[in-house]
């Protein structure tokens, strides 16, 4: 019997696929995970939400279903704050010498 090789992710799965800005895919992704909830929260209609947020019904879906490169992460806050999220950004020192992090949390 073959046994595989299980490997431990590094909590972006992203980064584990090789993508460049692994971290802005991880951060934009945590963004649309939130919108949809927000919207799923609500009970929108795709219509309703799309024209809550000045987005066409079509581009509304292709964001959910995870095609946002096309959006920068500014792009996506203002649509959060469009739909009634306030948006904190706080900067502080990393913990380490290494490079600093970029991370969503959700309050």
């Amino acid at each position: 019997m073959e046994t595989e090789d299980i490997e431990e992710g590094s909590g972006n799965v992203f980064a584990d696929l090789g993508f460049p800005d692994a971290d802005i895919h991880l951060l934009k992704s945590g963004i649309v995970i939130r919108m949809d909830r927000i919207l799923r929260r609500r009970r929108l209609t795709k219509r309703k939400a799309a024209r809550l947020l000045g987005l066409s019904q079509s581009k509304l879906s292709r964001l959910l279903r995870g095609h946002f490169r096309e959006y920068s992460v500014e792009d996506l806050l203002q649509l959060l704050t469009g739909l009634g999220q306030d948006v904190e950004i706080v900067l502080r020192a990393s913990k380490s010498r290494r490079r600093g992090r970029l991370s969503l949390e959700v309050a």
